[in-house]
């Protein structure tokens, strides 16, 4: 979310996901993909800052060495389960299921 000052001083918090135009008559018009409108004090170049800054916020969390130990990390069920025999049976029949879409009927 980032930060923009309405005309009457209060902070509000966009979606920057959500911004699908900014104007930039006397006043800054930013639009949203639903239509609304919001007239902000904050200037065009200042909002697209923000919206740069919090896309390499994500970039760099989604970079970092902790979210890449949680994907690599092993998610088979093994958590709840301590017999291997048990553990493989039930990849075994994971690994047999036939989708739905593609049975013969």
């Amino acid at each position: 979310m980032i930060a923009v000052k309405r005309l009457d001083k209060q902070l509000m918090y966009l979606n920057p996901d959500h911004i699908t135009c900014i104007e930039e008559t006397p006043d800054t018009v930013i639009t949203l993909f639903n239509g609304n409108r919001y007239i902000v004090t904050d200037r065009a170049t200042t909002i697209v800052s923000k919206v740069v800054a919090f896309r390499a916020r994500i970039s760099r969390r989604a970079a970092s060495r902790s979210a890449k130990r949680y994907l690599a990390r092993n998610n088979h069920s093994s958590c709840f389960m301590t017999d291997n025999t048990e553990q493989d049976e039930v990849l075994s029949s994971l690994q047999r299921h036939t989708p739905f879409y593609s049975r013969d009927y």
